[in-house]
């Protein structure tokens, strides 16, 4: 398991050179235009691109998991826990932590805006990739004498991207630096030192939460880092620099071409219409569009299109180029301010059932506020009985409800789905599901057992839970 940035392949070619030539992980044919010394600034621009795109990435594995979507074929793999080869999205979260190792070196005796910010998306990559596989290689990844590296386990993972975050904590917390962040360069913060702080901040929050299942969660500890992070959603965490436009707006464009992809889960669509909670939610007209019948349905995992099968009239609904989460100039979001109020719900709720509501409702009005819904179609959500049910009444099972709308597309839901033990009101297993329970992991890439063979964990069955789900 090799994951070479352009610049560290030249420093594992000065040290292998007299030794003969190994071939690595990471071959430097792939590769032509290698760049001998790059800047701070140009591996910001690549670093915080990279990150945006592997939250895309990565959220199109998980969100068919958390049934936000749904292939139109019956029995895909992807939606009934076969195992699939994610080579391309374990690469891409290595490249890109490459890329952001280099960073972090050149700025450890540079600047501390660039070192805090390399902290903070290491850690955010790191979790990415531990979160789908568990175990992953890490302490010894990115040494370029070594080509087959241990995998660190999920734990020391965990504990290794936590204090990457205290780490940036301290170098964000500095107001001296002498290479300030570039504006132009920095594509999710534009620069803006605070903002990478709160960012730092608001990971934290997440991570700590993460582990609500385990000894080790302390919800005193998620309250005091929700303190210092988001206030409000123009804090949100989002990349918005595309080559042409937003990811999901090219799924959109492309299902709208008969290429057939981004269909909406039937639970996904099912928990917004009003069938499974008896209220329509306002949101939904804001992530979809509706069909040719004038109506939101959407397609069963693991049954694929309704009959007569696969569809080219728009009569299921699918991801919208119309909506402001998934249009094509729309950021990619990594973290923001709604999903920071439930954690704070959670967090207080067992002491604090006040706080807790406020900030439950909190995330509603941001998320919505987020989608554009209309003032009015918001406040009458927030008064029904259904969602305005007082802080004695206030529960898990409805904070996780509005959640799962608030992390729509987001790859944090697979936690949430996993630490609420997919308990969302008429969650069910896909059709022709492979597997008796939920899944819980994904299965190591074909490359990495054949290059890194020696080191990558034991095949294990796709519901064996990571660490902090058990």
């Amino acid at each position: 398991m090799r994951k070479l940035s352009l610049y560290t392949i030249l420093l594992a070619l000065v040290a292998l050179g007299s030794s003969g030539c190994k071939k690595g992980y990471f071959d430097l044919t792939d590769n032509p235009n290698l760049v001998k010394a790059p800047t701070l600034q140009g591996l910001l621009s690549t670093a915080t691109h990279k990150s945006a795109i592997n939250s895309y990435t990565v959220g199109t594995i998980t969100s068919v998991h958390v049934q936000y979507l749904a292939n139109p074929s019956a029995a895909a793999s992807t939606d009934t826990y076969q195992i699939v080869d994610y080579t391309g999205t374990w690469d891409a979260l290595f490249y890109a932590m490459a890329d952001i190792f280099d960073m972090k070196q050149l700025a450890r005796t540079r600047s501390s805006e660039y070192l805090g910010v390399a902290n903070v998306l290491l850690s955010y990559n790191l979790t990415l990739a531990a979160d789908l596989w568990g175990s992953v290689p890490y302490s010894k990844a990115f040494d370029p004498t070594i080509l087959a590296p241990g995998y660190d386990s999920q734990q020391d993972i965990y504990n290794a991207s936590l204090s990457l975050l205290d780490s940036a904590i301290i170098e964000l917390s500095k107001t001296d630096a002498t290479i300030k962040l570039a504006t132009a360069s920095d594509l999710i913060h534009k620069g803006a030192r605070a903002a990478w702080l709160k960012t730092a901040y608001a990971l934290k929050a997440r991570m700590l939460n993460k582990v609500s299942k385990t000894a080790a969660y302390k919800p005193a500890d998620v309250l005091t880092a929700l303190g210092s992070a988001y206030t409000s959603n123009t804090d949100d965490a989002g990349m918005a620099a595309f080559q042409t436009r937003n990811n999901w707006a090219g799924v959109a464009i492309s299902n709208a071409g008969n290429t057939l992809g981004g269909w909406l889960s039937e639970q996904l669509v099912d928990h917004l219409n009003g069938v499974t909670y008896g209220i329509l939610d306002p949101r939904i007209a804001k992530i979809t569009d509706k069909t040719v019948g004038g109506t939101y349905i959407g397609t069963v995992n693991g049954a694929g299109n309704r009959p007569p099968g696969n569809n080219t009239v728009k009569d299921e609904c699918y991801i919208a180029i119309s909506s402001p989460w998934t249009s094509e100039t729309a950021p990619i979001l990594l973290v923001t301010n709604a999903e920071l109020k439930f954690i704070e719900a959670e967090a207080a709720l067992a002491t604090d059932p006040t706080r807790a509501y406020n900030a439950y409702l909190a995330g509603i009005r941001a998320n919505m506020d987020k989608l554009q819904v209309a003032p009015a179609d918001r406040d009458l959500y927030l008064a029904s009985t259904t969602v305005a049910v007082g802080a004695a009444n206030l529960t898990k099972a409805l904070i996780f409800k509005e959640k799962y709308v608030a992390t729509y597309l987001n790859p944090e839901a697979w936690n949430d789905a996993r630490r609420f033990d997919y308990q969302y009101k008429d969650f069910t297993l896909p059709v022709n599901a492979a597997l008796p329970t939920f899944i819980r992991r994904l299965e190591y890439p074909t490359s990495e057992r054949s290059e890194n063979g020696k080191n990558v964990p034991p095949q294990v069955p796709l519901s064996d839970r990571l660490w902090w789900d058990q």
